[in-house]
């Protein structure tokens, strides 16, 4: 049976590195048209995939991220992240998890070191990634009976555009951050292994952080 993954943020940073690298490893990629924010719409599209095609892997890797103050953050961009980062993945889990059963296949979901941690300015984006943390583990306990794995990655500084519109990101140091492709091998070992990494954290050697 061919291989198919569903993986969103499919189009730059880690979501692209992913990419390349499971149709490399002859996995068939649906890249979804529909607004990660769009609930109607994400619904539609996925059920019409659904049809008359079974999905091996969901990657849940599409986030957007902003780091301060809470009260200066506004109510459009508070929604922004719990829909794209927490209940897009939850829906898209939801939607494909009958699918997935029939293949025993894979969930991964793309956190943040955030998820591991409480940092200054981070309140939003932490919540949303903790909590796509703590669903991907509980989820997992009531998949396993089912063959269905489920997998947490909490990436580190990576160096990608997500840092694009903040006011900082990673230093030039090779020692310093990860890059997208690391996080790709790390998926396809998840993928290869017998039994289930539930939970992953990848971090580079140092820390070193550039204020733009």
């Amino acid at each position: 049976m061919k291989k198919r993954a569903i993986v969103t943020g499919y189009s730059s940073g880690i979501g692209k590195a992913i990419c390349e690298s499971l149709e490399k490893s002859d996995f068939e990629i649906i890249r979804l048209k529909s607004r990660l924010e769009d609930i109607k719409a994400l619904e539609a599209e996925l059920k019409e995939i659904l049809k008359d095609k079974d999905i091996s892997v969901l990657i849940n890797c599409a986030g957007v991220g902003v780091f301060k103050p809470h009260e200066e953050i506004s109510l459009s961009k508070i929604k922004e992240l719990i829909d794209v980062n927490l209940t897009a993945p939850i829906i898209l889990a939801n939607l494909c998890l009958r699918s997935l059963k029939k293949t025993k296949g894979h969930i991964i979901n793309i956190a943040s070191i955030e998820a591991t941690r409480h940092s200054k300015f981070s309140a939003l984006y932490t919540a949303t990634k903790s909590g796509l943390r703590d669903f991907s583990l509980a989820l997992f306990e009531e998949l396993r009976r089912s063959d269905v794995k489920v997998t947490n990655i909490n990436p580190d500084l990576t160096k990608t555009n997500f840092f694009d519109t903040l006011n900082f990101q990673p230093s030039e140091n090779k020692e310093a951050h990860i890059l997208p492709e690391d996080i790709a091998k790390t998926v396809l070992d998840i993928l290869a292994f017998d039994g289930v990494i539930t939970d992953i954290t990848i971090r580079p050697q140092r820390l070193e952080i550039l204020k733009k």
